[in-house]
Protein backbone atom coordinates (compact mmCIF):
# COMPACT_ATOMS: atom_id res chain seq x y z
CA UNK A 1 0.00 0.00 0.00
CA UNK A 2 1.36 3.38 -1.01
CA UNK A 3 2.27 5.69 1.88
CA UNK A 4 1.35 9.07 0.37
CA UNK A 5 2.47 11.02 3.40
CA UNK A 6 6.05 9.76 3.04
CA UNK A 7 5.99 10.14 -0.77
CA UNK A 8 4.77 13.76 -0.59
CA UNK A 9 7.31 14.55 2.13
CA UNK A 10 10.17 13.22 -0.05
CA UNK A 11 8.81 15.11 -3.08
CA UNK A 12 8.69 18.33 -1.04
CA UNK A 13 12.27 17.77 0.17
CA UNK A 14 13.52 17.27 -3.39
CA UNK A 15 11.79 20.46 -4.55
CA UNK A 16 13.15 22.53 -1.64
CA UNK A 17 16.73 21.26 -1.99
CA UNK A 18 16.72 22.21 -5.69
CA UNK A 19 14.97 25.51 -5.19
CA UNK A 20 16.43 27.16 -8.29
CA UNK A 21 15.18 24.39 -10.58
CA UNK A 22 11.81 24.31 -8.81
CA UNK A 23 11.31 28.06 -9.15
CA UNK A 24 12.37 27.96 -12.80
CA UNK A 25 9.89 25.18 -13.58
CA UNK A 26 7.09 26.94 -11.67
CA UNK A 27 7.77 30.23 -13.43
CA UNK A 28 7.65 28.42 -16.77
CA UNK A 29 4.12 27.30 -15.97
CA UNK A 30 3.22 30.67 -14.41
CA UNK A 31 4.23 32.80 -17.37
CA UNK A 32 2.89 30.28 -19.89
CA UNK A 33 -0.56 30.30 -18.25
CA UNK A 34 -0.38 34.03 -17.49
CA UNK A 35 0.47 34.86 -21.10
CA UNK A 36 -2.32 32.56 -22.29
CA UNK A 37 -4.95 34.20 -20.04
CA UNK A 38 -3.81 37.72 -20.98
CA UNK A 39 -3.70 37.04 -24.71
CA UNK A 40 -6.93 35.08 -25.02
CA UNK A 41 -8.84 37.55 -22.79
CA UNK A 42 -7.67 40.56 -24.78
CA UNK A 43 -7.99 39.03 -28.25
CA UNK A 44 -11.43 37.52 -27.68
CA UNK A 45 -12.57 40.80 -26.10
CA UNK A 46 -11.33 42.68 -29.16
CA UNK A 47 -12.99 40.19 -31.50
CA UNK A 48 -16.30 40.43 -29.64
CA UNK A 49 -16.15 44.23 -29.86
CA UNK A 50 -15.55 44.12 -33.63
CA UNK A 51 -18.26 41.48 -34.05
CA UNK A 52 -20.81 43.48 -32.09
CA UNK A 53 -19.94 46.64 -34.02
CA UNK A 54 -21.15 45.00 -37.23
CA UNK A 55 -23.69 42.49 -35.93
CA UNK A 56 -25.60 45.05 -33.88
CA UNK A 57 -26.04 47.09 -37.04
CA UNK A 58 -27.32 44.05 -38.94
CA UNK A 59 -30.66 42.30 -38.32
CA UNK A 60 -30.65 38.52 -38.07
CA UNK A 61 -33.08 38.48 -41.01
CA UNK A 62 -33.80 41.39 -43.37
CA UNK A 63 -37.03 41.21 -45.42
CA UNK A 64 -37.54 43.50 -48.44
CA UNK A 65 -38.68 43.54 -52.08
CA UNK A 66 -35.68 42.81 -54.27
CA UNK A 67 -35.40 44.27 -57.77
CA UNK A 68 -34.74 41.43 -60.20
CA UNK A 69 -35.56 40.51 -63.81
CA UNK A 70 -38.67 38.47 -64.56
CA UNK A 71 -38.05 34.74 -64.78
CA UNK A 72 -40.50 34.47 -67.70
CA UNK A 73 -40.23 36.91 -70.61
CA UNK A 74 -43.09 37.52 -73.14
CA UNK A 75 -41.22 35.33 -75.65
CA UNK A 76 -41.56 32.34 -73.34
CA UNK A 77 -45.34 32.77 -73.24
CA UNK A 78 -45.74 32.63 -77.04
CA UNK A 79 -46.98 29.18 -78.13
CA UNK A 80 -45.09 29.19 -81.44
CA UNK A 81 -41.76 29.48 -79.56
CA UNK A 82 -42.59 27.15 -76.67
CA UNK A 83 -40.55 24.23 -78.06
CA UNK A 84 -37.61 26.32 -79.25
CA UNK A 85 -34.34 27.43 -77.67
CA UNK A 86 -34.92 31.09 -76.94
CA UNK A 87 -32.21 33.64 -76.15
CA UNK A 88 -33.26 37.05 -74.82
CA UNK A 89 -30.74 39.90 -74.56
CA UNK A 90 -30.87 43.10 -72.45
CA UNK A 91 -33.48 41.83 -70.00
CA UNK A 92 -34.97 44.65 -67.94
CA UNK A 93 -36.02 44.28 -64.28
CA UNK A 94 -39.71 43.75 -63.80
CA UNK A 95 -41.81 46.65 -62.57
CA UNK A 96 -42.24 46.25 -58.81
CA UNK A 97 -42.79 48.44 -55.78
CA UNK A 98 -40.35 48.73 -52.93
CA UNK A 99 -43.32 48.50 -50.58
CA UNK A 100 -43.84 45.18 -48.78
CA UNK A 101 -47.39 44.01 -49.43
CA UNK A 102 -49.32 43.01 -46.30
CA UNK A 103 -46.45 44.33 -44.13
CA UNK A 104 -48.59 44.81 -41.01
CA UNK A 105 -50.02 41.24 -41.03
CA UNK A 106 -46.49 39.90 -41.61
CA UNK A 107 -45.25 41.88 -38.59
CA UNK A 108 -48.08 40.49 -36.45
CA UNK A 109 -47.22 36.97 -37.58
CA UNK A 110 -43.53 37.42 -36.78
CA UNK A 111 -44.16 38.86 -33.31
CA UNK A 112 -46.22 35.77 -32.43
CA UNK A 113 -43.45 33.41 -33.61
CA UNK A 114 -41.69 31.70 -30.68
CA UNK A 115 -38.28 31.99 -32.39
CA UNK A 116 -38.57 35.76 -32.92
CA UNK A 117 -37.29 38.14 -30.26
CA UNK A 118 -38.67 41.14 -32.13
CA UNK A 119 -39.52 42.50 -35.59
CA UNK A 120 -39.30 46.17 -36.52
CA UNK A 121 -40.64 47.99 -39.59
CA UNK A 122 -38.57 50.48 -41.56
CA UNK A 123 -39.23 52.90 -44.39
CA UNK A 124 -36.22 54.09 -46.38
CA UNK A 125 -36.31 57.17 -48.56
CA UNK A 126 -33.68 58.70 -50.84
CA UNK A 127 -33.48 62.42 -50.07
CA UNK A 128 -31.26 65.51 -50.19
CA UNK A 129 -30.14 67.35 -47.08
CA UNK A 130 -30.25 71.15 -47.36
CA UNK A 131 -28.35 73.41 -44.98
CA UNK A 132 -27.67 76.88 -46.38
CA UNK A 133 -25.81 76.39 -49.62
CA UNK A 134 -24.90 72.78 -48.77
CA UNK A 135 -26.83 70.00 -50.49
CA UNK A 136 -25.98 66.38 -49.75
CA UNK A 137 -27.62 63.13 -50.86
CA UNK A 138 -28.50 60.53 -48.28
CA UNK A 139 -31.02 58.21 -46.68
CA UNK A 140 -33.93 59.08 -44.42
CA UNK A 141 -34.89 55.98 -42.41
CA UNK A 142 -38.20 55.78 -40.57
CA UNK A 143 -38.10 53.44 -37.57
CA UNK A 144 -40.00 52.38 -34.46
CA UNK A 145 -37.30 53.93 -32.27
CA UNK A 146 -38.12 52.33 -28.90
CA UNK A 147 -38.36 48.87 -30.46
CA UNK A 148 -34.99 49.44 -32.17
CA UNK A 149 -33.52 50.42 -28.80
CA UNK A 150 -34.88 47.21 -27.24
CA UNK A 151 -33.49 44.94 -29.94
CA UNK A 152 -30.09 46.58 -30.59
CA UNK A 153 -27.42 48.79 -29.03
CA UNK A 154 -28.89 51.90 -30.66
CA UNK A 155 -29.05 53.82 -27.36
CA UNK A 156 -25.29 53.37 -26.87
CA UNK A 157 -24.64 54.93 -30.29
CA UNK A 158 -26.59 58.12 -29.57
CA UNK A 159 -23.79 60.44 -28.43
CA UNK A 160 -26.09 63.46 -27.98
CA UNK A 161 -29.81 63.53 -27.20
CA UNK A 162 -31.93 60.45 -26.50
CA UNK A 163 -34.30 58.01 -28.28
CA UNK A 164 -37.15 59.27 -26.06
CA UNK A 165 -36.67 62.77 -27.52
CA UNK A 166 -37.12 61.32 -31.01
CA UNK A 167 -40.20 59.33 -30.01
CA UNK A 168 -41.88 62.43 -28.55
CA UNK A 169 -41.11 64.74 -31.49
CA UNK A 170 -42.95 64.07 -34.78
CA UNK A 171 -40.50 66.24 -36.74
CA UNK A 172 -37.42 65.11 -34.82
CA UNK A 173 -34.42 63.31 -36.32
CA UNK A 174 -31.27 61.52 -35.18
CA UNK A 175 -28.56 62.96 -37.43
CA UNK A 176 -25.51 60.90 -38.38
CA UNK A 177 -22.32 62.28 -36.80
CA UNK A 178 -20.61 62.49 -40.19
CA UNK A 179 -23.45 64.60 -41.60
CA UNK A 180 -23.51 66.79 -38.49
CA UNK A 181 -19.80 67.49 -38.88
CA UNK A 182 -20.05 68.22 -42.61
CA UNK A 183 -22.96 70.64 -42.20
CA UNK A 184 -21.81 72.10 -38.83
CA UNK A 185 -25.08 71.12 -37.14
CA UNK A 186 -25.85 70.21 -33.54
CA UNK A 187 -28.82 69.22 -31.35
CA UNK A 188 -31.55 71.85 -31.53
CA UNK A 189 -30.70 72.98 -35.08
CA UNK A 190 -33.03 72.43 -38.01
CA UNK A 191 -32.24 70.83 -41.33
CA UNK A 192 -34.35 70.75 -44.46
CA UNK A 193 -34.78 67.59 -46.48
CA UNK A 194 -35.87 67.48 -50.10
CA UNK A 195 -37.55 64.49 -51.70
CA UNK A 196 -36.93 63.29 -55.25
CA UNK A 197 -40.12 65.11 -56.28
CA UNK A 198 -38.75 68.40 -54.94
CA UNK A 199 -40.89 68.71 -51.79
CA UNK A 200 -39.01 70.30 -48.88
CA UNK A 201 -39.64 69.51 -45.21
CA UNK A 202 -37.98 71.12 -42.15
CA UNK A 203 -36.87 68.67 -39.44
CA UNK A 204 -35.41 69.31 -35.98
CA UNK A 205 -32.25 67.58 -34.74
CA UNK A 206 -32.99 65.92 -31.38
CA UNK A 207 -29.90 63.70 -31.28
CA UNK A 208 -26.59 62.80 -32.92
CA UNK A 209 -26.05 59.16 -33.92
CA UNK A 210 -22.61 57.59 -34.32
CA UNK A 211 -22.48 53.93 -35.30
CA UNK A 212 -18.74 53.73 -35.93
CA UNK A 213 -19.40 52.87 -39.61
CA UNK A 214 -18.61 55.88 -41.79
CA UNK A 215 -20.86 54.73 -44.65
CA UNK A 216 -23.83 55.00 -42.27
CA UNK A 217 -22.86 58.11 -40.30
CA UNK A 218 -22.12 60.14 -43.45
CA UNK A 219 -25.48 59.67 -45.19
CA UNK A 220 -28.15 58.47 -42.76
CA UNK A 221 -30.82 60.15 -40.66
CA UNK A 222 -33.21 58.26 -38.38
CA UNK A 223 -36.70 59.53 -37.67
CA UNK A 224 -40.11 58.16 -36.72
CA UNK A 225 -41.78 55.83 -39.20
CA UNK A 226 -44.87 58.05 -39.43
CA UNK A 227 -42.71 61.07 -40.29
CA UNK A 228 -41.25 59.39 -43.39
CA UNK A 229 -44.70 58.12 -44.41
CA UNK A 230 -45.99 61.69 -44.18
CA UNK A 231 -43.04 63.09 -46.17
CA UNK A 232 -43.60 60.52 -48.92
CA UNK A 233 -47.38 60.98 -48.80
CA UNK A 234 -47.98 57.30 -48.08
CA UNK A 235 -50.38 55.42 -45.82
CA UNK A 236 -49.44 53.93 -42.43
CA UNK A 237 -49.08 50.46 -43.93
CA UNK A 238 -46.37 51.62 -46.36
CA UNK A 239 -43.20 49.78 -45.21
CA UNK A 240 -40.14 48.92 -47.29
CA UNK A 241 -38.15 46.77 -44.85
CA UNK A 242 -38.73 44.44 -41.92
CA UNK A 243 -35.80 43.68 -39.61
CA UNK A 244 -36.00 40.56 -37.45
CA UNK A 245 -34.02 39.65 -34.33
CA UNK A 246 -34.15 36.01 -33.24
CA UNK A 247 -33.70 34.39 -29.84
CA UNK A 248 -31.19 31.99 -31.45
CA UNK A 249 -29.04 33.44 -34.24
CA UNK A 250 -28.31 29.93 -35.61
CA UNK A 251 -31.96 29.78 -36.73
CA UNK A 252 -31.43 32.74 -39.11
CA UNK A 253 -30.57 30.79 -42.27
CA UNK A 254 -33.36 28.16 -42.20
CA UNK A 255 -35.93 30.70 -41.06
CA UNK A 256 -34.97 33.16 -43.82
CA UNK A 257 -35.51 30.43 -46.42
CA UNK A 258 -38.89 29.56 -44.88
CA UNK A 259 -40.06 33.21 -44.75
CA UNK A 260 -38.97 33.85 -48.35
CA UNK A 261 -41.04 30.91 -49.58
CA UNK A 262 -44.01 31.76 -47.36
CA UNK A 263 -44.36 35.47 -48.17
CA UNK A 264 -42.73 35.61 -51.64
CA UNK A 265 -40.34 38.43 -50.72
CA UNK A 266 -36.58 38.53 -50.32
CA UNK A 267 -35.30 37.45 -46.88
CA UNK A 268 -31.55 37.82 -46.29
CA UNK A 269 -30.05 36.18 -43.21
CA UNK A 270 -27.15 37.63 -41.25
CA UNK A 271 -24.68 35.02 -42.50
CA UNK A 272 -25.38 35.91 -46.12
CA UNK A 273 -25.23 39.64 -45.43
CA UNK A 274 -21.90 39.43 -43.56
CA UNK A 275 -20.12 36.53 -45.26
CA UNK A 276 -16.77 38.33 -45.62
CA UNK A 277 -16.91 39.72 -42.09
CA UNK A 278 -17.60 36.28 -40.62
CA UNK A 279 -14.60 34.85 -42.48
CA UNK A 280 -12.34 37.55 -41.03
CA UNK A 281 -13.70 36.95 -37.53
CA UNK A 282 -13.07 33.19 -37.79
CA UNK A 283 -9.49 33.77 -38.96
CA UNK A 284 -8.81 36.12 -36.01
CA UNK A 285 -10.16 33.51 -33.58
CA UNK A 286 -8.04 30.75 -35.13
CA UNK A 287 -4.89 32.89 -34.80
CA UNK A 288 -5.75 33.73 -31.18
CA UNK A 289 -6.23 30.12 -30.12
CA UNK A 290 -3.22 28.89 -32.13
CA UNK A 291 -0.87 31.35 -30.40
CA UNK A 292 -2.41 30.60 -27.00
CA UNK A 293 -2.02 26.83 -27.38
CA UNK A 294 1.58 27.33 -28.54
CA UNK A 295 2.36 29.24 -25.34
CA UNK A 296 0.96 26.40 -23.24
CA UNK A 297 2.88 23.73 -25.16
CA UNK A 298 6.16 25.67 -24.78
CA UNK A 299 5.54 25.84 -21.02
CA UNK A 300 4.97 22.05 -20.99
CA UNK A 301 8.30 21.39 -22.73
CA UNK A 302 10.05 23.58 -20.16
CA UNK A 303 8.60 21.51 -17.32
CA UNK A 304 9.66 18.29 -19.03
CA UNK A 305 13.26 19.45 -19.49
CA UNK A 306 13.60 20.63 -15.89
CA UNK A 307 12.13 17.43 -14.42
CA UNK A 308 14.31 15.33 -16.71
CA UNK A 309 17.42 17.11 -15.45
CA UNK A 310 16.17 16.78 -11.88
CA UNK A 311 15.98 12.99 -12.22
CA UNK A 312 19.54 12.79 -13.55
CA UNK A 313 20.70 14.85 -10.58
CA UNK A 314 18.78 12.58 -8.21
CA UNK A 315 20.10 9.24 -9.52
CA UNK A 316 21.84 8.40 -6.24
CA UNK A 317 18.75 9.37 -4.24
CA UNK A 318 16.62 7.10 -6.42
CA UNK A 319 19.08 4.20 -5.93
CA UNK A 320 19.05 4.70 -2.16
CA UNK A 321 15.23 4.85 -2.07
CA UNK A 322 14.96 1.57 -3.98
CA UNK A 323 17.69 -0.03 -1.87
CA UNK A 324 15.81 0.85 1.32
CA UNK A 325 12.60 -0.79 0.14
CA UNK A 326 10.80 1.75 -2.07
CA UNK A 327 9.29 0.17 -5.17
CA UNK A 328 9.64 1.52 -8.68
CA UNK A 329 6.01 2.68 -8.51
CA UNK A 330 6.77 4.61 -5.30
CA UNK A 331 9.68 6.38 -7.01
CA UNK A 332 7.46 7.19 -9.96
CA UNK A 333 4.84 8.65 -7.61
CA UNK A 334 7.49 10.82 -5.93
CA UNK A 335 8.49 12.50 -9.20
CA UNK A 336 4.92 12.67 -10.45
CA UNK A 337 4.01 14.43 -7.19
CA UNK A 338 6.78 16.94 -7.80
CA UNK A 339 5.43 17.64 -11.28
CA UNK A 340 1.87 18.11 -10.05
CA UNK A 341 3.00 20.40 -7.20
CA UNK A 342 4.81 22.54 -9.77
CA UNK A 343 1.76 22.48 -12.05
CA UNK A 344 -0.74 23.46 -9.33
CA UNK A 345 1.39 26.22 -7.78
CA UNK A 346 2.59 27.59 -11.12
CA UNK A 347 -0.86 27.30 -12.72
CA UNK A 348 -2.69 29.13 -9.91
CA UNK A 349 -0.07 31.87 -9.85
CA UNK A 350 -0.36 32.08 -13.64
CA UNK A 351 -4.11 32.66 -13.37
CA UNK A 352 -3.49 35.49 -10.91
CA UNK A 353 -0.79 37.03 -13.15
CA UNK A 354 -3.07 36.71 -16.20
CA UNK A 355 -5.95 38.38 -14.36
CA UNK A 356 -3.71 41.23 -13.17
CA UNK A 357 -2.39 41.91 -16.68
CA UNK A 358 -5.94 41.69 -18.07
CA UNK A 359 -7.06 44.32 -15.56
CA UNK A 360 -4.12 46.54 -16.54
CA UNK A 361 -5.05 46.29 -20.23
CA UNK A 362 -8.71 46.89 -19.37
CA UNK A 363 -7.73 50.19 -17.75
CA UNK A 364 -5.70 51.55 -20.68
CA UNK A 365 -7.60 54.41 -22.41
CA UNK A 366 -8.83 53.56 -25.90
CA UNK A 367 -10.64 56.48 -27.45
CA UNK A 368 -11.59 56.74 -31.10
CA UNK A 369 -14.26 58.67 -32.94
CA UNK A 370 -15.33 55.49 -34.71
CA UNK A 371 -16.27 53.83 -31.38
CA UNK A 372 -17.74 56.46 -29.08
CA UNK A 373 -18.97 53.98 -26.46
CA UNK A 374 -15.58 52.28 -26.00
CA UNK A 375 -13.39 54.09 -23.46
CA UNK A 376 -10.79 51.40 -22.66
CA UNK A 377 -9.35 48.36 -24.41
CA UNK A 378 -11.91 45.52 -24.42
CA UNK A 379 -11.10 42.45 -22.29
CA UNK A 380 -13.13 39.25 -21.94
CA UNK A 381 -13.15 37.84 -18.39
CA UNK A 382 -14.93 34.62 -19.32
CA UNK A 383 -14.41 32.06 -16.53
CA UNK A 384 -14.02 29.28 -19.11
CA UNK A 385 -10.57 30.58 -20.15
CA UNK A 386 -9.34 30.33 -16.55
CA UNK A 387 -10.69 26.77 -16.26
CA UNK A 388 -8.95 25.84 -19.53
CA UNK A 389 -5.73 27.46 -18.28
CA UNK A 390 -5.53 25.53 -14.99
CA UNK A 391 -6.63 22.27 -16.65
CA UNK A 392 -3.92 22.60 -19.29
CA UNK A 393 -1.35 23.45 -16.61
CA UNK A 394 -2.21 20.22 -14.78
CA UNK A 395 -2.35 18.18 -17.98
CA UNK A 396 0.95 19.48 -19.34
CA UNK A 397 2.76 18.98 -16.03
CA UNK A 398 1.29 15.49 -15.71
CA UNK A 399 2.55 14.50 -19.17
CA UNK A 400 5.86 16.33 -18.68
CA UNK A 401 6.33 14.60 -15.31
CA UNK A 402 5.15 11.15 -16.34
CA UNK A 403 7.87 10.51 -18.92
CA UNK A 404 10.87 11.28 -16.64
CA UNK A 405 9.13 9.61 -13.66
CA UNK A 406 8.57 6.45 -15.70
CA UNK A 407 12.28 6.50 -16.53
CA UNK A 408 13.12 6.84 -12.81
CA UNK A 409 10.87 3.88 -12.05
CA UNK A 410 12.97 1.60 -14.28
CA UNK A 411 16.38 2.65 -12.89
CA UNK A 412 18.46 -0.29 -11.54
CA UNK A 413 19.83 0.80 -8.11
CA UNK A 414 22.69 -1.73 -8.23
CA UNK A 415 24.11 -0.20 -11.43
CA UNK A 416 23.88 3.32 -9.97
CA UNK A 417 25.61 2.37 -6.71
CA UNK A 418 28.36 0.44 -8.55
CA UNK A 419 28.88 3.35 -10.93
CA UNK A 420 29.38 5.76 -8.02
Amino acid sequence: MTNWKVILNIAKTHLLTKMKSTVTASLGVTFGIGAYITLVSFMTGLNEMLDSLVLNQTPHIHMYNDIEPSEKQPLHLAKEFSNGFNVVHSIRPKISQTKIHNALPILDYLKKNAHVKGATPQLRSQIFYLSGSIELGGNLVGIDVMEEVRLSNMRDNIIEGSPEALKNNENGILLGSGLAKKMSLSVGNRVQVSTAEGDVFPLKIVGIYQSGLAEIDNIQIFTNLKTVQRIQGEAQNYITDINIKLNDITMATPMAIELEKQFKIKATDINEANAQFETGSNIRNIITYAVSITLLIVAGFGIYNILNMLIYEKMKDIAILKATGFSGRDVQYIFMSQAMIIGVSGGLLGLVIGFIFSRIIDGIPFETEALPTIKTFPVNYQIGYYVIGICFALLSTFIAGYLPANKARKIDPVRIIRGS
